[in-house]
């Protein structure tokens, strides 16, 4: 009873028991059928190379579409050696950066942002508008970066103004529109400027203030680099050993064939 219950409510038990049945009973069915016309030796030569040609053409569908066994996803990591710059003075430190940006003394934290927006621009960084998907992609990265990792903010007290954009274009490129065979990327960043807020009174039964910037903190920076992940790595990993697989069973089969054909073709002894 006690073994009964553990299979019946234990997922990971069910999960496994599912996927040997599986396997016995597809791949099982079908070396026996073969077994019974062909031979153990042939039959199973023929089964493992049907199994490892079907998982060739799984895999490439798997890698075409990024379906099936995939890796990591595409994520935005923290930038290193810089990853949250607190005066827009020290971004051109950051290595994303190659010209220097120029706040003038005595400047008020909104003119040395409007500064470094202006000089991020002119680096050719790209302000993404409020509708596009990436804009929330980057901001909920650096929501973790800064809530968790650098533990600058807590949630409701701070907010992203803008987030900056730049590379990650793929080459190479065969004119403007034949990019099949564009696997390379150059190196992708993004910025999300953010703005402390001013602690807002929370009175029972009232709905919550709106939230106002503190104009007397100066804005920060949170620097990310785009990680592209392994999501078709492990499909391509199935395809080129399942591949190698099913070539080694084909050359066996074909061997086979070869010394059956010259055994066929000797002559038969007189008297035999």
């Amino acid at each position: 009873m006690s073994a009964m219950l553990s299979i019946a409510w234990e997922p990971e038990i069910r999960g496994l028991l599912t996927v040997i049945i599986a396997v016995v009973a597809l791949c099982g069915s079908v070396y026996l059928l073969l077994a019974t016309n062909m031979g153990a030796r042939l039959g199973l030569l023929v089964a493992l190379a049907g199994l490892s040609g079907w998982m060739v053409m799984m895999g490439v569908i798997w890698m075409t579409y990024g379906i099936g066994l995939k890796g990591n996803e595409p994520s935005w990591k923290p930038a290193r050696p810089f990853t949250v710059v607190r005066d827009v003075a020290l971004l051109p430190q950051a290595e994303v950066l190659v010209n220097s940006v120029k706040i003038s003394e005595g400047a008020s934290p909104v003119e040395a942002a409007a500064a470094g927006a202006k000089a991020l621009q002119e680096e050719n960084w790209k302000v993404l508008p409020t509708d596009d998907k990436g804009r929330g992609q980057s901001i909920a990265a650096a929501d973790e970066i800064i809530q968790v990792e650098a533990e600058l903010y807590a949630g409701g007290e701070y907010e992203a103004v803008a987030v900056y954009d730049r590379g990650g274009e793929r080459y190479p490129k065969i004119g403007d529109k034949l990019d099949f065979l564009a696997f390379l990327h150059k190196p992708h960043y993004a910025i999300v400027e953010i703005a402390a807020l001013v602690p807002q009174r929370v009175e029972p039964g009232r709905a919550p203030a709106r939230p106002v910037i503190d104009e007397t903190k100066s804005h920060q920076y949170i620097v990310m680099i785009r990680d592209l992940g392994t999501k078709r790595q492990p499909a391509l990993l199935v395809t080129f050993g399942s591949g190698i697989f099913f070539l080694i069973t084909c050359f066996m089969l074909h061997r086979r064939d070869r010394t059956l054909a010259a055994n066929l073709a000797m002559p038969v002894p007189a008297g035999a």
